[in-house]
């Protein structure tokens, strides 16, 4: 179904990549960066390591896909994903420690990280934590005020970057069921996530046409939506990126990377 609305507005993809690790593959990268407008790059401490970025970053300029960090806790033993409590200084040399790791090799490309996106529980905490939220925010921040923040739509992270006056781009995931707070589904539980292609085809065009999250329970929340999350752990990632992105471009929507999108240009 082809919607008839005004649908010329601008949308972007991202996907979390270079995570090679014990619990995750990076086989589909290079096809996912085909696909997607801009990558979030693990930075050694949930997941990839130096070969990896440089991997990832040479393939993204290739295709001209923007490259965002993607700071996580210190913990590839679980991917990020266990919840650790840290104090303000130590969020703030995490997120700095990651954002230049990968900064410098993206120089050698004549590449920038362009976007901030955190990982895993760190996003989840931020998520529901303003305190947390606003560490983060501050220091992305005072790293560049060009950073684009990138960050789940309708979340404390969201409040707090909004406060700064931040560069923000509000972001959906296409693969993931929410909760009525508006915060992702638990992945322990058994429908968090959004395996068939169609589905999130569906999923994801109706939160972009009516700028609302869908939750499990069939409850809508307005929000912002300037991108699209596809998680590159998904076994079906690779599939899901291309029925999303051709069923967007299908409905009129122009596909952007984040730092060229309207929004953060003079254009």
């Amino acid at each position: 179904m082809l919607y008839s609305t005004n649908m010329s507005m601008e949308i972007n993809i991202n996907c979390d990549l270079g995570e090679k690790s014990k619990h995750h593959s990076n086989i589909y990268d290079p096809d996912l960066l085909e696909i997607v407008n801009s990558a979030n790059i693990a930075c050694g401490f949930h997941a990839g390591d130096e070969e990896t970025m440089h991997q990832t970053i040479k393939i993204s300029k290739r295709n001209g896909v923007s490259i965002g960090a993607h700071p996580s806790f210190n913990d590839p033993e679980n991917f990020g994903r266990e919840r650790i409590n840290l104090s303000d200084t130590e969020i703030k040399k995490l997120i700095i420690d990651q954002y230049e790791i990968l900064q410098k090799i993206a120089v050698k490309y004549n590449m920038s990280v362009s976007h901030v996106k955190p990982h895993g529980a760190l996003n989840n905490m931020a998520c529901e934590d303003i305190e947390l939220a606003t560490v983060i925010a501050k220091t992305i921040n005072e790293i560049s005020k060009d950073l684009i923040y990138l960050v789940p739509t309708g979340s404390k992270m969201e409040q707090a970057a909004k406060k700064l006056n931040m560069k923000i781009a509000c972001e959906i995931f296409a693969d993931r069921n929410y909760e009525d707070d508006g915060n992702l589904v638990s992945r322990k539980k058994p429908h968090a996530l959004i395996i068939d292609p169609e589905l999130a085809k569906k999923h994801v065009l109706s939160m972009v046409k009516n700028q609302t999250l869908n939750c499990h329970s069939g409850k809508q929340i307005p929000c912002e939506i300037d991108s699209v999350c596809i998680h590159g752990d998904n076994i079906n990632s690779l599939n899901t990126a291309k029925t999303i992105k051709n069923n967007l471009l299908e409905n009129g929507l122009k596909l952007k990377q984040l730092n060229l999108m309207k929004k953060f240009t003079n254009d």
